[in-house]
């Protein structure tokens, strides 16, 4: 014998579904289009930053102190300019791994669903950064040519949990960046305003992907665990230290080799990177993803003191 459903029986809904379906109804409500809420013809501020001095990565060594204050405005945003860029490049990588896994999808579930409107918001993004960078006057940096060429063999080869946590860190070291620009009124206001943007429909982003982690951890052998904890650490050590492009620094005439070594060893820089790492890399080792054996990689990201 068997049962049918009642006219008030129903079935339980995957936990899945039920997270995209909530994010879907938050979308809804409230989405940007920067296309039409930022004016992009409006006047540049003289004087603004591009991002708070204090995160810059040269802050407080003689490099920075050789600068004038017009050099050091000018050099923030041209460093401003070289995160969005890095953000975009990594936006498109993110896009093609999510229409990857959609492509295996049930196009009628809300997990899809919600997988293509996130598709959707990163196109904007992707587009308003573009914009902005293109209104500040200043190069499209983008990470290195060899992390560039890395990111096509990232895209094609990186899978399950580990493609999560680099959008996750990817995400969320961005975020926490961007929830202290917004709020300085001594960076540029165009600057300020795409970071609300991003921000708001980003929070979304990050609560999808930490649970695509969580679902996706479920289940793994002994050794698909450990490939996945040696991926997430090269992922992340690559998209970290693509944050700031080495040509920045020429921009103010400052040697690319020089800056970036300076960088590197800047106890000031070394605090933000760890600052801008903290909550990924706290839940990414409560999942399991920062095992002892891979410590020195994410300690090599500055994402991990």
């Amino acid at each position: 014998m068997t049962a049918t459903l009642g006219p008030t029986d129903t079935v339980a809904e995957p936990a899945a579904d039920a997270l995209a379906r909530r994010l879907l109804r938050s979308s809804a409500r409230q989405s940007y289009d920067p296309e039409v809420d930022i004016d992009w013809e409006a006047p540049l501020e003289e004087g603004m930053w591009g991002m708070p001095p204090e995160r810059l990565s040269l802050y407080g060594t003689p490099l920075w102190d050789r600068l004038s204050e017009d050099q050091q405005i000018t050099y923030s945003v041209h460093e401003t300019a070289s995160v969005a860029s890095v953000g975009l490049w990594f936006e498109l990588l993110l896009m093609q791994m999510m229409l990857r896994d959609a492509y295996d999808d049930d196009p009628t579930t809300a997990h899809m669903h919600y997988a293509l409107t996130e598709v959707a918001d990163e196109c904007r993004h992707s587009t308003m950064f573009g914009k902005a960078i293109a209104r500040m006057g200043v190069p499209a940096y983008g990470p290195q040519r060899a992390i560039h060429r890395l990111g096509r063999l990232f895209n094609m080869t990186v899978r399950g949990p580990a493609s999560y946590a680099s959008i996750l860190v990817a995400e969320e070291t961005l975020d926490t960046w961007q929830r202290e620009l917004l709020r300085d009124d001594r960076v540029q206001p165009l600057v300020r305003m795409v970071s609300r943007i991003h921000v708001l429909e980003e929070a979304r982003h990050m609560t999808f992907a930490r649970e695509e982690v969580q679902r996706r951890m479920a289940g793994l052998s002994g050794v698909q665990l450990r490939v996945q904890q040696v991926l997430a650490a090269q992922t992340c050590f690559l998209v970290a230290r693509a944050l700031v492009n080495p040509a920045v620094y020429a921009g103010v005439g400052i040697d690319p080799r020089e800056g970036r070594r300076t960088a590197l060893a800047n106890p000031h820089y070394r605090a933000t990177m760890r600052w801008m790492g903290e909550k990924p890399v706290a839940f990414l080792r409560e999942q399991g993803l920062v095992p002892p054996h891979q410590e020195r990689v994410w300690r090599g990201s500055l994402l991990l003191g």
